[in-house]
């Protein structure tokens, strides 16, 4: 079994910043994620790939909507990927989802991922 259990989120103006977390745990966890991601949805809209790294290598790959000012890192001994998200415009706003799976791809937003977290909504004002 894997899980993914997210945290943070929650409402900022336009210009703020918010952090979320993700936490994977589960027997499964180390045989069947190599890559943990921060993907979004808004309504009547494509998921989007925000954010993710791979835990063996430690490389980062972002979407070019949020190059700058989003960070994801990883904490392997916590086995927790962060968010930390800056300069927040209302375009941000989406409902955010932490997932994971086995990739190979240099291209691991445009993957679907195997295992899903809990959403956390973003709402920015402007």
């Amino acid at each position: 079994q894997v899980q993914l259990v997210t945290s943070g989120g929650g409402s900022v103006q336009a210009g703020g910043s918010l952090n979320l977390s993700c936490v994977l745990s589960g027997y499964l966890a180390n045989a069947n994620v190599n890559f943990m991601g921060w993907f979004r949805q808004v309504p009547y809209k494509a998921r989007e790939g925000v954010a993710g790294v791979y835990r063996t290598t430690g490389s980062s790959y972002y979407a070019d909507s949020v190059k700058g000012r989003f960070a994801v890192s990883l904490n392997i001994a916590k086995d927790t990927m962060s968010l930390q998200m800056k300069s927040l415009q209302p375009e941000d706003a989406a409902m955010y989802y932490c997932a994971a799976g086995w990739f190979t791809s240099n291209l691991p937003l445009l993957e679907s991922p195997r295992y899903w977290g809990q959403g956390t909504q973003v709402t920015v004002s402007s």
